[in-house]
């Protein structure tokens, strides 16, 4: 009953709109506890046995702590959180999972764009991709943002013949960018700044997604922690072209390979306009990378193992936590 309820709430929710979003939000807090039954666990075990290995392969590179732990002074109960927690997005995508378990557990987490290691296992939405990342345990939050899919039914070979980016630049890299190459012959690239420096030649109107949508070519950016659009972009039947990404979320962007799933540019994006050049001549070469970028979107969309993973993520959290 419960996911039912859920899935007809998502048909609105994934088109980004707020007024479904916080009708879902509100559903979450207010939706009566007996019906966040066992239904995820059972339907864990009864997968089949090579999902039930992909599913265990994302549970645990979302939750890489394997020994047990202590939890952060600033840990609250799920009870503590629902009270007294800020009911914006973070808060509403963490809790749709928290209301399987006891309301007496204690959690520990940080919301927003975090670019460092928690000094204890937390939850957060994003995390540097390092070695030893292993106290930042991702959730699949700020969804509303950062999970937009598109069903792009534009060929690529109908697409005009340019990249395409706006964005804001208040970050060093972003700015530099954008001056380097607003004025490209090759580009249509822009920043979009509310405030700052907006009287600038780079400062362009906004496009919007399905306007971004008729170029051959998309660029990821990094902003303060990944770049948002990256998602979106590779479902799309456009090729997307990145430096190699320095941060991830629940779309595990560390695993991206480069040049299959997407196009490696340089840090400086110097080779930006030899690599536009290059996939005109070599349509088939993008299409093949952008069928790679758009079959990696697909484990993101079947929204049971969705709601399986994140469950059995925060499962293994509270097992392993003291």
């Amino acid at each position: 009953m419960l996911n039912n309820i859920k899935k007809k709430l998502r048909i609105d929710f994934d088109k980004n709109t707020k007024i479904s979003f916080y009708l879902r939000g509100l559903w979450i807090v207010f939706s009566p506890k007996f019906l966040y039954c066992k239904n995820l666990e059972e339907k864990y075990n009864n997968l089949d046995s090579e999902i039930k290995k992909k599913i265990d392969n994302r549970i645990n590179y979302y939750n890489k702590v394997e020994t047990d732990f202590f939890l952060s002074s600033k840990a609250k109960t799920i009870r503590e959180f629902i009270n007294k927690e800020k009911r914006k997005t973070y808060f509403f995508d963490l809790l749709e999972y928290l209301k399987y378990f006891d309301f007496s557990k204690k959690i520990s987490y940080i919301f927003g764009d975090v670019i460092e290691v928690p000094e204890t296992p937390s939850i957060v939405k994003s995390r540097p991709i390092l070695k030893d990342n292993n106290n930042s345990v991702l959730m699949k939050l700020n969804k509303v943002r950062h999970f937009i899919f598109v069903n792009d039914q534009q060929k690529y070979e109908d697409k005009i013949d340019k990249v395409v980016w706006r964005g804001k630049c208040y970050r060093k890299h972003r700015k530099l960018f954008v001056q380097n190459f607003y004025d490209s012959s090759l580009c249509n690239i822009g920043q979009v700044n509310t405030k700052g420096e907006i009287n600038v030649p780079w400062q362009k109107e906004k496009l919007s997604l399905h306007e971004q949508l008729n170029y051959k070519f998309l660029i990821a950016i990094e902003g303060n922690d990944v770049a948002s659009n990256l998602k979106w972009a590779m479902s799309s039947n456009s090729l997307v072209m990145m430096a190699k990404p320095k941060y991830e979320t629940w779309f595990m962007e560390g695993t991206l390979r480069a040049n299959i799933d997407y196009v490696l540019l340089k840090d400086d994006y110097s080779d930006l306009e030899e690599k536009i050049k290059y996939f005109l001549e070599h349509t088939e070469k993008a299409k093949t990378i952008i069928s790679k970028s758009n079959e990696y979107v697909k484990q993101f969309k079947n929204t049971e193992y969705e709601d399986i993973i994140s469950y059995k993520v925060l499962e293994k959290f509270f097992k392993d936590s003291k």
